[in-house]
């Protein structure tokens, strides 16, 4: 790989496109100062208008670099990517691009609350994939009863994916679990419609034949089919499914969280009686919200790229972004990218030539850059 191994002393810059999401500065800037409080091996580049981030041009371990444009939340991928040459988008990713001959690039680890279709499209364009990724992933955690977390990839990069795909969403999402988890080998399971092998569509039969034949080969520890609810029971350490799928399950997931969480309420507040045990139980309740918070698992990674990109929710508050900053600061810390590098090339090196894509390189201005 072309950057530097980081160890746990090292300094880790991150680059911010401080105008991206649906709030822009006024949620990007708290989270910033709250996370270099907290973090003081961390430097961040904020990008955006000068004007807007004038308040923190004096602060310590930050610097200020200005782009003049913006790219909205509804903004065709188009505009992102030929239009607005010099958005905080683009020139936050820019910070990202390794240098010539092996040289650092000036950040890490890039983060965007932004348009997403833009942000990878955008992503791709100047970063490129790794050898031997057709098409990068988002993949982010859900909580798990087993008081961990569940990697669930993709979540809507890609809404068509190919078996070979999804063989690799599987490498990166193993990668992406042993470097930020420390797990050294992280059990993977193809999301289905039932665990048998007969289920599911000929694109998932096929998956599965080649996840396997990895696990056989050692090249993940593949378990087999799962099915929705075992993302939450813990089933194994990450779910691979096609960007369609995932981002459903993603918004369900969210929705159901918030549903549950304004049932306990409504129930609490039928009569002074249920609000009288709402007191008695406050301290269980309030654990309860916040497990079930899904602002505290905000920040979703795209794999797969030659620089480390994370995408935070458009509609965070300062507190979620702040998770997305804390998911991306442990990500170039524990040098994810040169461990899904790592893997993908021995993944690629020991399956047979026939499972291999033979995709063409998708066109860089494509809607998610799929």
């Amino acid at each position: 790989m072309t950057s530097p191994a980081l160890t746990a002393l090292d300094t880790v810059r991150l680059s911010i496109d401080c105008m991206g999401g649906d709030h822009g500065p006024s949620v990007t800037l708290p989270a910033c100062r709250a996370f270099l409080a907290a973090h003081p091996h961390a430097e961040l580049i904020l990008v955006g208008r000068a004007d807007a981030l004038a308040e923190a041009a004096s602060w310590p371990r930050c610097r200020v670099v200005p782009a003049t444009e913006v790219v909205e939340m509804d903004d065709p991928v188009e505009v992102a990517l030929r239009r607005k040459k010099d958005s905080s988008l683009r020139v936050a990713l820019s910070q990202v691009k390794p240098g010539a001959e092996g040289l650092r690039a000036a950040a890490d680890v890039c983060v965007s609350a932004g348009n997403t279709g833009a942000l990878m499209a955008v992503a791709r364009y100047l970063l490129k994939t790794v050898d031997g990724i057709d098409r990068p992933a988002i993949a982010t955690v859900m909580p798990n009863i087993r008081d961990g977390f569940t990697t669930v990839l993709d979540l809507g990069a890609n809404v068509d994916s190919t078996p070979e795909h999804l063989l690799q969403f599987a490498v990166m999402g193993s990668a992406l679990v042993s470097a930020v988890e420390g797990k050294s080998d992280p059990t993977v399971g193809l999301l289905n419609i039932g665990e048998e092998a007969i289920k599911g569509s000929e694109v998932i039969k096929r998956a599965a034949q080649l996840l396997r034949a990895a696990g056989e080969r050692g090249d993940i520890n593949f378990h087999g089919n799962v099915e929705g609810n075992d993302i939450f029971k813990g089933t194994t350490d990450v779910v691979v499914c096609d960007g369609f799928v995932g981002n459903v399950t993603l918004k369900s997931a969210e929705g159901m969280a918030s549903l549950i969480v304004s049932l306990i309420k409504q129930e609490f507040s039928r009569s002074l009686f249920t609000k009288a045990l709402a007191v008695i139980a406050m301290p269980v309740l309030k654990a309860f919200k916040a497990r079930a918070d899904h602002r505290r698992y905000n920040g979703a990674a795209l794999l797969g790229l030659r620089g480390l990109v994370f995408k935070s929710h458009g509609s965070a508050d300062a507190f979620s972004f702040e998770q997305a900053l804390n998911r991306a600061y442990d990500a170039a810390r524990n040098r994810l990218l040169d461990r899904v590098h790592d893997q993908i090339h021995e993944t690629l090196r020991s399956q047979p030539a026939a499972a291999a894509s033979s995709e063409p390189p998708a066109d860089a201005g494509d809607a998610l850059a799929a």
